[in-house]
């Protein structure tokens, strides 16, 4: 893992973390924003792994993957911690949220 995936996995923890601190306590995160808000830090931190670097889309698609799908599992499972998401979302959401990694990556490579 690169710099820049580092520094983009762990903003993308930090900001998947936090909405799940928010949702814990604030039902209306909870109920609209946990699904499209932690697959959008996903993509975002897919983008920020990538963002002004020159690769091709596989090692662009790659790069995104672990940087969305690491920050997921990892809010998730404090979700998951906190009681509010089932366990069985722990695998449907970190999927998820690897391909919108993938998305974000591929979107902000450059060739």
């Amino acid at each position: 893992m690169g710099n820049n995936t580092a520094r983009a996995t762990m903003i993308g923890t930090a900001l998947q973390v936090g909405m799940v601190v928010a949702g814990h306590f604030i039902p209306f995160v909870a109920e609209n924003l946990f699904a499209i808000g932690g697959m959008g830090i996903s993509a975002l931190a897919g983008w920020l792994a990538m963002r002004g670097h020159r690769a091709g889309a596989s090692a662009a698609a790659g790069q995104g993957a672990i940087a969305g799908g690491i920050s997921a599992v990892i809010g998730i499972g404090v979700s998951v911690l906190l009681g509010d998401v089932p366990p069985s979302l722990l695998a449907l959401g970190t999927a998820s949220s690897v391909v919108t990694g993938m998305f974000g990556g591929m979107l902000a490579r450059r060739r």
